[in-house]
C-alpha cells in the first residue's frame, strides 16, 4: 500500500496542474446530442424526477450517458447505520440503484460501519450523538437484511423477466478501515485533500457559522466517504456514485480525490430529498422518519402513509418510487381525473411501495389491517395474526387469558381492566360504550359465544368509547 501510495503521490505532482475545475449541473432534460442518447437511462431517470443533479456539469451532456450505454457499469451508494432501519427517504436511493441493476448495470450498496461512527455533518444543525461499535454492528446487520429483501421483492415482482439483471453487492466500509490507523490514513490518503476546498463546502459553511460550530471527527467526514468511492473504483471499477442532494459536496470530494490519485474520471449524480407535505424533510433527525423495518413501521402504516399523500403529490410520488412506467402513470392519474373519489392512483402507489419494502405478503396485511380499521370487516378481523393486531393497534394492550365456562361480557371488560369495577363499569357496557369485533353490545351478562365473541383465530377486540382498545387472546377454547 505505502509502495502504491509513493506512486500516486509522483503522479499527482506531475499532473496537479491539470486538474479541472468542476461545478454543478441541474438536470433540464438537454440530452440533445444524440437520438440514442435522448432515450438512454439517464434521460429515463431525468423524466421521472429520480435523478436531480450531476457532477461534473458537461458530463451529463455527452460522457456520462456514453458511458451507461457502453458497457455495465458499477455504479455504488451509501447507507450510515445510524439507526436500526433504513427509512423513506433511504428508499428513492435503493430505488434508483434499481433502476441501474434492471438495466443491466452492477450497483453496491455500501453500509457505513465506519463512517456511522464518524458522523455526516450534511444537512445537520448539531453534532450527531456518539454510537458505540455495537450498536453500529447491529444496526449494520439489520439495514443488510432489509436491503437484501428489498432487493429480493424488486427481483420477485416488479423485474421484467426478459432482461438480465445487473449484480448486488452489500459491503461494510468497516471492511477497508479496520487495519488502519489515523496515521496511515492522513499520510498515505489525507495529504491529497486541499483545506479551502473542504472548507467551501456548504455542509461545512453552515455549521462553522452555527454557535455550535463543527468537530475534527466530522470535518474529517467527507475525506472518508471520498476514500469509499476510490476503494470502489480501485476494486470494483466502480465509476459512479448516487447520493441525496445534501450529498452533493461530499460527492464532489469523492470526484476531485480520485481525480488527483489516478486521474481517472467518476461521476457523481443526486437524487431529490423526500419532504412531507410541509416540506419537511423525512428523516431521522427530524424525527418523522417513516421506516423500511417492520417493527419500526408496519406494513400498515407504510401502506398508509402513501395513501394519505396530498392529490398534488400523488403522481410525482408513483414517478418516484414505483417501477410503474411513465405511460402507465399517465393513464392511472387520466383515470384518477376521471373519478377523484375512487383514488385509484393513491391506491396504487400504495399498494406498489409495500409490496416492494415488505413483499405480497406484507401488502396483503396492510389491507387486512386497513379493512379491519377502516371497513369494520369481520373477515378481515378473523385473518389477523396476532402481530398484525399488535401493528394494527400498537398502543392497544395484549391480554392473553384462559378461557372459562360462563364468562360474560363484563368479566372479559374487568379481568384486562378495561372498565371500573362496581356499578359504573357495569353501567358502561349496559349504556352501549362497548364493542366487541366491531359489534356494540350492551348487555353486561352476556356470556361470550364462539364465533361471534371469539373469533376463529381465538382473538377477541375489545373497544371501550372511540379509542381505547384491548386485544384478548384466548386459551384453551
Amino acid at each position: 500500500m505505502a509502495a502504491s501510495m509513493a506512486r500516486v503521490c509522483r503522479y499527482v505532482l506531475r499532473h496537479m496542474s491539470c486538474v479541472p475545475q468542476t461545478t454543478t449541473f441541474a438536470l433540464k432534460c438537454k440530452f440533445h446530442r444524440s437520438a440514442s442518447v435522448c432515450n438512454g437511462l439517464l434521460h429515463s431517470l431525468n423524466k421521472r424526477g429520480i435523478v436531480k443533479d450531476s457532477f461534473p456539469d458537461d458530463a451529463v451532456y455527452d460522457r456520462l450517458p456514453r458511458l451507461l450505454q457502453s458497457a455495465a457499469q458499477t455504479v455504488y451508494c451509501g447507507f450510515d447505520p445510524t439507526a436500526d432501519s433504513l427509512h423513506v427517504g433511504n428508499l428513492l436511493a435503493l430505488i434508483g440503484l434499481l433502476h441501474f441493476r434492471s438495466a443491466g448495470h452492477h450497483v453496491v450498496a455500501v453500509l457505513g460501519g465506519a463512517t456511522a461512527q464518524i458522523g455526516d455533518p450534511s444537512g445537520k444543525t448539531s453534532e450527531r450523538e456518539r454510537l458505540s461499535a455495537d450498536v453500529v454492528e447491529e444496526n449494520t446487520r439489520r439495514i443488510r437484511d432489509s436491503v437484501h429483501r428489498i432487493v429480493g421483492n424488486h427481483e420477485l415482482y416488479f423485474h421484467d423477466a426478459s432482461k438480465t439483471l445487473g449484480t448486488v453487492t452489500v459491503l461494510n466500509n468497516l471492511s477497508w478501515y479496520k487495519d488502519w490507523n489515523v496515521v496511515r490514513f492522513l499520510s498515505e490518503a489525507g495529504r491529497h485533500f486541499r483545506m479551502g476546498t473542504m472548507l467551501s463546502r456548504h455542509s461545512v459553511q453552515s455549521r462553522l457559522r452555527s454557535s455550535e460550530g463543527m468537530s475534527l471527527t466530522e470535518f474529517s467526514y467527507q475525506a472518508f466517504q471520498a476514500y469509499d468511492f476510490y476503494h470502489l473504483n480501485q476494486i470494483y471499477a466502480c465509476k459512479i456514485q448516487l447520493g441525496g442532494t445534501d450529498q452533493l459536496g461530499n460527492l464532489m470530494t469523492g470526484h476531485d480525490f480520485i481525480h488527483k490519485v489516478n486521474g481517472e474520471e467518476v461521476y457523481g449524480l443526486t437524487l431529490p430529498l423526500v419532504t412531507s407535505s410541509t416540506g419537511d424533510k423525512l428523516g431521522k433527525t427530524a424525527g418523522n422518519a417513516v421506516w423500511l423495518n417492520r417493527d419500526r413501521t408496519s406494513p400498515f402504516e407504510l401502506y398508509q402513509f402513501f395513501l394519505r399523500q396530498p392529490d398534488a403529490s400523488v403522481e410525482r410520488h408513483l414517478k418516484l418510487f414505483t417501477f410503474l412506467t411513465l405511460a402507465e402513470v399517465e393513464s392511472l392519474m387520466e383515470q384518477q381525473r376521471a373519478d377523484p373519489g375512487k383514488r385509484l392512483a393513491h391506491k396504487r402507489l400504495a399498494a406498489e411501495v409495500t409490496k416492494l419494502v415488505h413483499g405480497k405478503e406484507g401488502l396483503e396485511s396492510a389491507k387486512r389491517c386497513t379493512n379491519t380499521l377502516y371497513h369494520s370487516s369481520m373477515q378481515a378481523l378473523e385473518e389477523m395474526s396476532d402481530l398484525e393486531l399488535q401493528e394494527l393497534f400498537r398502543e392497544a394492550p395484549f391480554h392473553e387469558l384462559l378461557l372459562e365456562p360462563g364468562t360474560t361480557v363484563v368479566d372479559a371488560c374487568r379481568r384486562v381492566n378495561a372498565i371500573p369495577e362496581g356499578p359504573k363499569g357495569y353501567r358502561m357496557v349496559s349504556e352501549g360504550a362497548v364493542w366487541l369485533n366491531h359489534k356494540r353490545t350492551d348487555n353486561p351478562e352476556q356470556v361470550l359465544i364462539p364465533k361471534i365473541h371469539i373469533l376463529a383465530n381465538g382473538l377477541t377486540l375489545l373497544r371501550v368509547g372511540k379509542r381505547n382498545y384491548y386485544i384478548i387472546k384466548w386459551l384453551s377454547l
